[in-house]
């Protein structure tokens, strides 16, 4: 039960005192100064039915949060609660009885934007509310009952219990009741943490007695014993100040859940997918008593799927049943490291078949086996393809082409670029012509072909050197830029080596800020510009060429990996009116469709200029594109479904013109 606070927060003695003096319910709840109730024989005969309501309270800051009262704890609890539920900063998350607020403010320092928090403690919310100003955090904090608490019906897309704040009622009805409140706050299919003791162990390892001092004026005696159902934890304490005598003479309880209980209890309220995690630690300054907080369990759940169809904004979902077309993760892949999928890929896949089972009233069937992908779609056609094969049929890139291609020859509507636009944007020589043809600025460059050993070097050094022909950075490592003729040969032999049978542009390079437009929709229906990207150099090491070379997207050891930050860019109305403008003109000219993203960097003299086009972008949940949703506050799932939705209403549109025409 114990909730602790940060150690900046901690709750002073002055703090202490007054809310004894102001909290007249409490001390109705207590005995008055310097009396108690003396030894008793049975803890459970004196346990209020509500002691939770007087309980939390500025005493309880000091006897059991000050116990766990450190940044190390709520630092590694919002780490786990991070990685076990798989949160976005764009995800609307609810700590439910969040006493003063410390994982609440914990997720909001880690740039998470829609959290709150409620608790039924009057003194625990406003004190939430003051640190939250103090520090300069936006969050809010309301005051609420846990089995009843005031929300908009699924609109969670997380609800956390944490610090062990489950199972205080008289009866399970009541943890019920809460569970059920859960679920209705909860979105289709959303995620629920809980963070409890560990029923089992506490049962046989509880200390029955135990004393410590708090701080230099208080101690606290405690007893313990199990309740006669053996299902509940029955506490007491007398806190003593050294002047002024007993204080408070206060009993609680705690039903104690172990993994089959919490989760029979969890799966009868109909949460599925129940997980147990690595086993948070507790880590203490006082090293003494850690009660409940002893030894705990973490546990993540799934709230039931909706079965209700939503419709889209027109009216209704246009083809329910998508198939997925994905890399074939059984073949090797020269683009990854290693030459094969990884761990890290698989947690992409699994990231987007999380986000994508988000989008009520969709059903979605996934296919990455390549060598029975033709067959399986000939022989059982979609009605509409998500087509984010974009390592290309096989794992060749050359042959990302081919799959719409395919899916042309069967007539399947599908999502992304059309072969022609995907072969043309392959070669960065040729889209460095269409754009010049639209008065896009371009970087000066020099083109050398395959069998060209004599290609003209630039005058101006330094210079950027890359394939003509692929994507994914391959090619461009830490060492293309170069700045002496001598590097340049170097580096032209070396991706003659490495990279043959392709083309190589030598470039000047561009040494201003980089930038990136992500765009969705298309033209005449709708085109959605994303907030702008920038990348961030600055703290990459300076031998390190500021590139976002091969390094920085598949080699998680290297600072180009490690070092490099993006964040939303600060320019000036007129440069992101011009980066707009350049983005709608290709997009529109190289025959993009649905989704696309375009690089761009500034020279030395602020001009920017175009380094390269995507028409079928990284659908990754980390990715730039879902990078730049989550600055205008779109989450993955919901980009998504942007990406699906611009799909099928141009699918439905390019029909009716045809039957017009």
């Amino acid at each position: 039960m114990t909730r602790a606070v940060n150690r900046d927060d901690r709750a002073s003695s002055s703090e202490f005192s007054t809310a004894d003096r102001q909290t007249a319910n409490v001390r109705k709840a207590r005995p008055p100064a310097n009396r108690t109730l003396g030894p008793v024989s049975d803890l459970e005969r004196h346990l209020p039915s509500d002691w939770w309501r007087t309980l939390f309270n500025a005493v309880y800051l000091q006897t059991d949060g000050d116990v766990v009262e450190n940044d190390e704890n709520t630092d590694a609890d919002v780490d786990l609660i991070i990685r076990a539920a798989g949160i976005e900063p764009n995800d609307r998350i609810l700590d439910l009885c969040c006493g003063q607020g410390r994982h609440v403010m914990g997720l909001a320092r880690r740039k998470f934007r829609h959290v709150a928090g409620i608790d039924r403690s009057r003194y625990l919310i406003r004190l939430a509310r003051r640190r939250a100003r103090e520090t300069s955090i936006e969050a809010s904090f309301h005051e609420g009952d846990a089995r009843k608490f005031r929300v908009s019906p699924h609109s969670f897309h997380c609800v956390t219990i944490m610090g062990n704040s489950f199972g205080y009622f008289d009866r399970e009805e009541d943890d019920i009741a809460v569970l059920e409140a859960v679920k209705r706050a909860l979105i289709s299919g959303g995620t629920l943490v809980m963070d409890l003791a560990d029923g089992d162990w506490l049962a046989g390892n509880f200390e029955k007695r135990s004393w410590e001092w708090v701080d230099q004026n208080h101690f606290v005696c405690r007893e313990r014993s199990l309740a006669q159902d053996g299902v509940r934890l029955i506490s007491r304490e007398v806190v003593v100040h050294a002047e002024k005598g007993v204080i408070a003479d206060q009993f609680y309880a705690e039903r104690l859940y172990s993994h089959e209980r919490i989760e029979r209890l969890l799966a009868s309220v109909g949460f599925s997918e129940i997980r147990f995690h690595e086993r948070p630690e507790t880590r203490s300054d006082r090293n003494q008593d850690l009660g409940m907080m002893a030894h705990r369990f973490f546990l993540t759940a799934r709230a039931p799927r909706l079965s209700k169809v939503s419709s889209r904004r027109d009216g209704a979902i246009i083809y329910p049943d998508i198939a997925v077309l994905l890399g074939d993760p059984r073949l090797p892949d020269e683009i990854k490291l290693g030459g094969r999928f990884n761990d890290e890929d698989m947690v992409t896949v699994q990231k987007l078949k999380d986000a994508l089972s988000e989008l009520e009233g969709y059903n979605f069937r996934y296919l990455d086996n390549h060598a029975s992908m033709l067959s399986e779609l000939r022989a059982d056609p979609p009605a509409f393809v998500l087509n984010f094969c974009d390592e290309g049929f096989s794992n060749d890139a050359f042959r990302e082409l081919h799959v719409p291609a395919y899916l042309e020859l069967l007539g399947i509507p599908y999502s992304g670029a059309g072969p022609a636009t995907l072969g043309l944007c392959y070669d960065k020589a040729l889209v460095r012509a269409v754009a010049a043809s639209t008065e896009v600025p371009t970087p000066l460059e020099t083109y050398a072909a395959v069998d060209d050993q004599g290609a003209t070097l630039p005058s101006v050094f330094p210079a950027l050197i890359k394939p003509a022909q692929g994507d994914s950075s391959l090619g461009i490592t830490k060492d293309a830029v170069v700045r002496t003729p001598a590097e340049a040969m170097a580096y032209l032999n070396w991706l003659r080596e490495c990279v043959p049978g392709r083309p190589v542009l030598i470039q000047e390079f561009l040494s201003g800020p980089e930038y990136t437009v992500g765009l969705v929709g298309n033209p005449g229906i709708g085109l959605t510009a994303l907030p702008i990207l920038e990348v961030d150099y600055s703290k990459l090491p300076k031998e390190c060429a500021p590139i976002l070379s091969y390094e920085s997207k598949w080699d998680p050891s290297s600072p180009y990996w490690t070092d490099i930050g993006y964040r939303e860019a600060e320019i000036d109305e007129d440069i992101r009116r011009r980066l707009i403008d350049y983005s709608t003109i290709l997009f529109e000219r190289l025959g993009c469709r649905d989704y696309a993203r375009f690089d761009f960097r500034a020279d030395a003299d602020g001009m920017v200029k175009l380094l390269e086009v995507n028409p079928n972008p990284g659908w990754c949940w980390d990715g730039k594109v879902n990078l730049m949703a989550g600055f205008g506050g779109i989450r993955y799932a919901e980009l998504l479904r942007m990406i699906v939705d611009a799909a099928q209403a141009r699918t439905v549109a390019t029909a009716m013109a045809s039957r017009a025409a």
